[in-house]
This record gives C-alpha cells, sequence and structure tokens, in this order.
C-alpha cells in the first residue's frame, strides 16, 4: 500500500487554508489540516474538510463531447481542438470581438494568465473577465480610486490585532470561516465587534453592537457614522492633514447625514450608529471585513469609497490590525484579477487604456493588435450575445447559468451564441448549452499557484492523476493555440507560465519557486527576490500618484429597485456554511449535501404569520424577473419586510430571480443584493 500526503491549497473560499491530500495507491482518500500552515494553524472548515470527496465523483467530465443534433458524442482531443481552432479563425477573421472568453476564480494563476494571453494576443480582442465581475468588481474599483490599490490592505493573521473590528456586508462565520476564527481570538483579547447586517447572522449573535440595516442603505449608514466622528472630534487629524487629501469636502457631504436624519431610511437605531461610531473612532487599531453584501449593488463601487473614507478618517490605513479588507469568496478570485482576467486591465492592474502598458505586452507577447479599449465584462458580454454582436465563447470553470443575476436572460443569450465552448470538471449547467465540453483537470490533479483574499501567494501540487482523457486547464489552452499559429504557448509546465507571470506581472516579480514552496508563500507587492513581500499595504504612503490616500464624498442613491404594492419585499442573496457558489462541487460532496440538500427562503415571523406561511412551506417568491418555488424558513433572526435566499441551488436558483438591467457605472456589477419581491403560498 502506498500512502502519500501532498501539500496543497483549499479548492474553496478565499482564505487560502493549507492542507494535505491523502491518497491511497493513487486514489484520493481524503484530506488533513496542514498544521504548519500559518493561514489555518490545523484547522479546516466543513468545506474544506470534505474538499476531496468531489474529486473522484462517476459524474466527473472524462473525453471531449461535440454536440450534434442536439446530443453530445464523445470525440477525441484532436478532433475537438480542430473543430474549436476552425471555428475561432473563422470568427477572428471576420473580427476579434465577436469572440469572449469568461476566466475562472477556481483555476490557477497560470492557468488564467494563459487564458488572458490567448484572448489578447491569439484572437486580438480584449473580451476577458470571470465572476470578480459578480463579487469584487468594485472592491477593485473603489480602493484602487481612494487607495491606488483594489486589495485587501492587511494580512488575515492581522485581524487578531485589531481592538475594534467592524464587519458590514458579509457573513464571515459562515462564508470564511477561517478568518472568523482570527476575529474570535481578537475578541478572547478584548477587541469589539460591530457587524452591520439586515440578518441576525450567526455572525452578528457574536456582535457587541448590531446594527440592523435595510439592504441598499450602506451609504447613508457610514456616512452616518462619520458624521458622529466628526462632530464629537473623533478623527484622526495628524493622519488627514500628513496622508489624504479631500476631506473637506467629505465633511460638506456627511454633515448632512446625522444619525436621527438616517434612522428612517436606514431603520438603524440612531443611538446605536452613534455608539458604533464612538468605539470605531476610538480604538487603537480598527479593521473593516466586508464582502458582496456591500458590492453586489449598483453602487457597490460607492459603498467601498466609503468603508475607505471611514478608515482613512481615523488613521486606520498601514498599520496592525487595521484597514480596509474585501473578503474574497472564491479561492483564488485575486488572483484571476492580478493576472489580468479583466477587460480593462492587463497583468498587474495595467490598464489596457495605457499606451504604455499595452506596448508593454505587444512586445512581452510577439503580437501586433492589442487594443488600447477595455473589452465587455460577463454582463456585458450576455447582452451583447442576445442582440446577435457576440457570436462565439469560450468559457473556462464558470457557471453563469447558476451564478450571474437573471438566468432566464443568461439562457437565451447562451442559446444566441452560434459556437459555445465550456471547459470544467463536471457537466454543468452552463456545459449542457455547450457545442463542445472540454474536461479538465480538478484542483488535486494539477500544479499551480492561488493567490488568497489577503494576497498571499502558494502553491498547489499534483496528489493524483486526472481521470480518464481530462487535461490541466493551461495545457488545453497552450494546444489550442499552437492549432491556431499562435507562437509563445510553448510552455511544458506551470513553473514555466510563472517565470512569463513573474516578467510583465510587477507585484510578483520577486516570487520564484523556492521562496513559494515553503507553507507562508509570499504576499505580493514584492517586487524583487530580496523582498520579504507586503502583509500590510499603504504603511508609509499610498500607492496613489502622489501618495495621498483621497475621499471621496459619496451621496446617497436609491437601489435600481424599491418595494411597492405588486412587490412588497426586499430580496437579498447570500451564502451558507455548508456549500459553496453554483453547487458544482460541494453538491456532489455527499457528506456537505446531507447537510443542506436544497435551498429555502429566509422570512421575518411577523411577516410571515401575516402571510400564514409557516416553515417548511412550499412558497412561491416571484420578481420582475421570474419565480421559483421554495422552502420557507421563518425566523425572527430577519429585518421584516426582508426576505433572503442562498444563491447555490439550480432548481430553486436565487439569481432566476435578480436583476442586470442596471449597473454600477463603475465596477458594470448587477444588483444582486436588492430586488423587489412578493410571495405567494
Amino acid at each position: 500500500m502506498n500512502i502519500e500526503y501532498v501539500p496543497n491549497t483549499c479548492p474553496y473560499c478565499g482564505c487560502g487554508c493549507g492542507m494535505n491530500i491523502i491518497s491511497v495507491n493513487g486514489e484520493i482518500e481524503g484530506v488533513e489540516p496542514w498544521k504548519r500552515h500559518p493561514m489555518n494553524e490545523g484547522k479546516l472548515c466543513p468545506k474544506g474538510n470534505f474538499a476531496y470527496q468531489f474529486v473522484s465523483r462517476d459524474d466527473r467530465l472524462k473525453t471531449p463531447l461535440i454536440k450534434e443534433n442536439g446530443e453530445f458524442r464523445e470525440a477525441s482531443w484532436d478532433e475537438a481542438l480542430d473543430l474549436i481552432a476552425s471555428k475561432l479563425k473563422e470568427y477572428r477573421e471576420e473580427d476579434p470581438d465577436l469572440l469572449a472568453f469568461l476566466a475562472s476564480a477556481r483555476c490557477t494563476n497560470e492557468e488564467n494568465y494563459s487564458l488572458q494571453k490567448f484572448a489578447r494576443a491569439v484572437i486580438g480582442t480584449q473580451n476577458i473577465d470571470h465572476c470578480a465581475r459578480l463579487c469584487h468588481g468594485p472592491s477593485v474599483a473603489g480602493l484602487a480610486q481612494t487607495f491606488g490599490s483594489g486589495a485587501m490592505t492587511n494580512s488575515i493573521i492581522d485581524i487578531e490585532e485589531a481592538s475594534c473590528i467592524f464587519i458590514i456586508g458579509s457573513n464571515t462565520a459562515e462564508q470564511h470561516p477561517l478568518i472568523w476564527r482570527r476575529v474570535l481570538r481578537a475578541k478572547s483579547k478584548g477587541a469589539k465587534l460591530i457587524v452591520a447586517d439586515p440578518r441576525i447572522t450567526p455572525t452578528a449573535k457574536q456582535a457587541d453592537i448590531y446594527l440592523p440595516f435595510k439592504p441598499g442603505t450602506d451609504i447613508p449608514l457610514l456616512n452616518a457614522m462619520m458624521n458622529v466622528i466628526i462632530e464629537e472630534g473623533l478623527e484622526d487629524k495628524d493622519f488627514i492633514e500628513k496622508r489624504t487629501k479631500g476631506f473637506e469636502e467629505l465633511k460638506e457631504v456627511v454633515k448632512k447625514y446625522k444619525p436621527e436624519d438616517v434612522e428612517e431610511l436606514t431603520l438603524t437605531p440612531a443611538d446605536k450608529i452613534r455608539e458604533a461610531a464612538r468605539v470605531y473612532a476610538e480604538a487603537d487599531s480598527a479593521a473593516i471585513l466586508f464582502a458582496m453584501g456591500i458590492t453586489q449593488h449598483i453602487t457597490g463601487t460607492d459603498n467601498v469609497i466609503s468603508t475607505a473614507n471611514l478608515a482613512m478618517l481615523t488613521g486606520n490605513i498601514g498599520k496592525p490590525g487595521a484597514g480596509v479588507n474585501p473578503l474574497r469568496g472564491q479561492n483564488n478570485v485575486q488572483g484571476a484579477c492580478d493576472m489580468g482576467a479583466l477587460p480593462a486591465f492587463y497583468p498587474g492592474y495595467q490598464k489596457v487604456i495605457d499606451e504604455e502598458a499595452t506596448e508593454k505586452m505587444t512586445c512581452a507577447w510577439g503580437c501586433s493588435d492589442l487594443k488600447c479599449t477595455p473589452g465587455l465584462t460577463v454582463v456585458e458580454m450576455m447582452n451583447a450575445a442576445e442582440k446577435g454582436e457576440l457570436k462565439a465563447m469560450y468559457i473556462m470553470g464558470e457557471n453563469p447559468m447558476v451564478s450571474d443575476p437573471d438566468i432566464q436572460h443568461v439562457k437565451e443569450s447562451l442559446e444566441s451564441l452560434e459556437f459555445l465552448v465550456v471547459q470544467d470538471i463536471f457537466m454543468t449547467e452552463t456545459a449542457e448549452l455547450a457545442d463542445v465540453v472540454l474536461p479538465a483537470a480538478a484542483w488535486a490533479e494539477k500544479d499551480g499557484t492561488y493567490t488568497s483574499t489577503e494576497r498571499r501567494v502558494q502553491y498547489i501540487r499534483k496528489a493524483v492523476e486526472a481521470p480518464g482523457d481530462a487535461r490541466e486547464d493551461w495545457d488545453i489552452i497552450c494546444d489550442l493555440a499552437k492549432r491556431m499559429g499562435a507562437e509563445g504557448f510553448d510552455f511544458n509546465s506551470p513553473a514555466e507560465i510563472f517565470e512569463e507571470i513573474r516578467e510583465v506581472t510587477p507585484q510578483y516579480a520577486g516570487m520564484n519557486p523556492e521562496r513559494l514552496s515553503k507553507p507562508e508563500g509570499l504576499h505580493w507587492p514584492c517586487p524583487d527576490e530580496s523582498h520579504p513581500g507586503t502583509p500590510i499595504l499603504h504603511t508609509e504612503q499610498f500607492a496613489t500618484p502622489d501618495g495621498l490616500g483621497i475621499f471621496f464624498p459619496i451621496e446617497h442613491k436609491d437601489p435600481a429597485e424599491v418595494p411597492d404594492e405588486e412587490y412588497p419585499f426586499i430580496l437579498t442573496t447570500g451564502r451558507v456554511l455548508f456549500h459553496y457558489h453554483t453547487g458544482s462541487m460541494t453538491r456532489r460532496s455527499e457528506t456537505l449535501d446531507r447537510e443542506l440538500p436544497t435551498g429555502f427562503f429566509e422570512i421575518n415571523d411577523e411577516d410571515a404569520s401575516e402571510l400564514g406561511i409557516r416553515s417548511g412551506d412550499m412558497v412561491k417568491v416571484r420578481t420582475r424577473r421570474g419565480e421559483i418555488e421554495i422552502t420557507a424558513r421563518v425566523t425572527p433572526d430577519i429585518m421584516k419586510g426582508v426576505l433572503f435566499i442562498p444563491f447555490h441551488f439550480a432548481e430553486c436558483a436565487a439569481n432566476m430571480l435578480t436583476s442586470s438591467s442596471e449597473l454600477d457605472p463603475a465596477a458594470k456589477m448587477p444588483e444582486l443584493k436588492v430586488s423587489a419581491a412578493s410571495i405567494e403560498k
């Protein structure tokens, strides 16, 4: 019997927990926490503990599939890739922008880098995006405007050094359990916990100060806190004077947002706002943690800017236990952004509108037709496909038929395409619509790097072979590029791709195999091989051109939809402890699926009583996009007038109800967290 323990990184949320994959005679049998790993220190959450169960499922994709007359048939790699290459050549010759590509927050840095390079250097389009658009696009946009860098400012370990932690738009206990462990450690040392949420989540139940607020009113709540801080002279005057600009403009706007004036709008008691503002401002070090609860709005970028304003106002930037910390929802969503899987950025957040950056990438990749115009975002791709302005898409490891807003619209858009390729490990709801499906290797079956929410770059290592003819994503892309006559894709391993990443991505330049092989990896930016990495950003100056943080005063704007007589409830969506994203992995893990086999919706007990609804009743939830049938869960732990649905379940898909009609103007984020809804027993 041959037993192996292979160090790896969890394939689920952005925490980046270390684990050992246990294989017996070449078959994956389990995982064990990596006790030497500094992030999780020998602990795993339920998802991590059972991360191995989906890998060896019988329904893994094992051979390429081509659809003929509405049915899939098995094909060889040569036949499938030759077909794809010929189709992509046809569209490229007609107009490269008839093609679009979706990369994946679940694939490695090397694979995301390869796909965005393929889209740009081989096809000649900037139409490359991924699911960060629908989670932390506003974090990148908002923090880049204020701080000059759109990433988590502090490390996860750093959180436990905070004397105050303010969580807004995140149910950290369920979404990021190992980050939550750091929060609890801080509390045990005396830190005060403030939680703002429409629901009394497991996170909120641990709060010292709980701020209930109506979905879509983040800005007045944050402005009211800043109003109190300035009114009572609690701002950090020295930090503001030396390290920021725009304070007077901020002061003029927030003076209109007294807690007593915003209480009717936010439904947050004014005395609680005042208490939270004082505790946050008077703390020696205060950390803000947020997730999609504040980003998935048409004001998502403004919401993020407001958190930055609050942190700079109190001097809580550039020191341990402080900062503004967006918690990434997926294992490599930070890395996919870093790698340039975004229509407006090359690797390292070098702007495509910058002619020098475009010239740099043109030289690095040996191509001649890169455009200085940003491409389409994922929502814009769907709109263009529906109109016939986009003819073909290549989707790697994404499942927009569950994850994207207004699923009926997504389905119509994908069916309007002339040619769709999906590369994945299972036959997902999106893969079912494809013309060609390519079988990919799963996380335990390949080498490469992930970058966690704290900018920690670390290795994943191959533990077992992929099933059947499944191949690693980078290998598929490189093979396809060579079939299309492209040069620059003669990579033999992820390590060779990473060497090229280092050359073109300034933040990764100092990372090499020897340094990354250690359990702690490296935090970017790491500009040279003598640099220790950067756990805390902006310690002496911001990443803006003049080194100063910029206050941007933000006014409240109503959500795209507000409740009315026909749709009297506010529907919001989110995650649960046992499932991940579209459920294609966790719902194939028998232990996790047994814990929660299908979806539900939460409704306040008073609302339920008025409607005659009891827990367990099957109810129709309806919005202007469509309706679903779903089981009721009656609870006092949600605000009156608000409904909550987790988005993991295709059979009662929350995103059948959400809207993509209006977008955040900066980040192109649709409003997934506020939809006007009605319910019917």
